[in-house]
């Protein structure tokens, strides 16, 4: 039974339940992710969000159920595989103003569709590289990482814990000899975050290192976007690539029917490396992902190239029947 307290509890105390949708597809070689275009909060220009909105439990009777209707309705794109991310709840992560409103807690959801067409006018497509620059290492490392990455990072690492900052600095962009690992999507960015480099952190009113670049540079370290979105876009895509490798979901944004090539060009757009074309070749027919159609397509010119499409018996056969990154790379073959 509710006492009298807890019926007028301060609306600073409530919290709202939000959902987040990432929807990723891969078209031109290209990962793209749905967006609305929303207005900002007061004093801020409109910019680009994932789609979001409430959780209505009257009307939802799971919250999968609410995500796919509230893109639907905000899109009309129609959602193929999805499955939950994360819940975001820190404070000033949706409400950026104090005494604006109770506070909006959202479950983030990985979306993939093979749907690329422009649904209503609130929702297109961008490149996922857009707000990740850094991230698309297919053609050679990005120059950006080097010419303007390395140095402001550096220069935030003397600031505080040097030995600290600087080794978390080399694990996430591979500094002084250290591997790159693709799927460290999401603590790339916090980095850019914390060290100023992103919009958002002037945005959201953070205190703002020495080291950090005036306002007209930290565009140039990718777009923002609304509220903590391009952290949850992060989050999606660092689990997006890391699911690459043990469960078949790169058939989630494939065409029914697709050349071997159209398969490499796919999961290097999502990966951003360059893969070995006949290592890859090798290990996708090997491992029983794949059957033959039978068919043959000149779609790309020059010789007819033979089709394939998706192996689902694979599934009951192996327990992670992922397409595994060769560890020898190299550049457009």
């Amino acid at each position: 039974m509710p006492t009298r307290r807890d019926q007028t509890a301060p609306a600073e105390n409530t919290v709202i339940i939000g959902l987040n949708a990432c929807v990723i597809t891969v078209t031109a070689e290209t990962p793209q992710v749905l967006v609305v275009r929303r207005d900002g909060a007061a004093k801020a220009p409109a910019t680009d969000a994932l789609p979001f909105g409430p959780f209505e439990p009257v009307h939802h009777r799971t919250l999968e159920i609410g995500l796919r209707n509230l893109v639907q309705a905000q899109t009309r794109v129609l959602l193929g595989y999805v499955e939950q991310l994360y819940t975001f709840g820190d404070r000033g992560r949706h409400v950026l103003e104090p005494g604006e409103g109770p506070r909006v807690v959202s479950v983030g959801y990985l979306a993939l569709t093979r749907v690329a067409a422009d649904g209503a006018a609130s929702g297109r497509w961008r490149s996922v590289y857009d707000f990740f620059p850094w991230e698309d290492w297919r053609l050679a490392r990005p120059a950006m990482i080097d010419a303007m990455i390395r140095p402001r990072l550096e220069a935030w690492a003397q600031g505080g814990d040097n030995d600290a900052r600087w080794d978390r600095a080399c694990l996430c962009f591979g500094f002084d000899g250290l591997h790159w690992d693709e799927e460290k999507v999401l603590e790339r960015y916090e980095l850019i975050y914390e060290a100023g480099l992103a919009l958002e952190t002037r945005r959201d009113g953070r205190a703002l290192p020495p080291s950090a670049p005036a306002a007209q540079d930290q565009a140039r370290f990718g777009e923002a976007m609304q509220f903590d979105h391009r952290r949850i876009l992060a989050t999606g895509m660092g689990r997006l690539r890391a699911k690459l490798k043990y469960r078949p979901v790169v058939f989630e944004v494939m065409d029914a029917a697709f050349t071997l090539l159209d398969l490499q060009r796919t999961v290097e757009a999502i990966s951003g490396i360059r893969l070995h074309k006949q290592n890859f070749r090798r290990l996708v027919e090997t491992s029983g992902l794949v059957e033959r159609t039978g068919k043959r397509t000149d779609k790309a010119g020059g010789r007819p190239a033979e089709q394939f499409r998706f192996r689902r018996e694979v599934l009951r056969e192996r327990p992670a029947p992922g397409v595994k990154v060769p560890l020898q790379r190299s550049g457009r073959n």
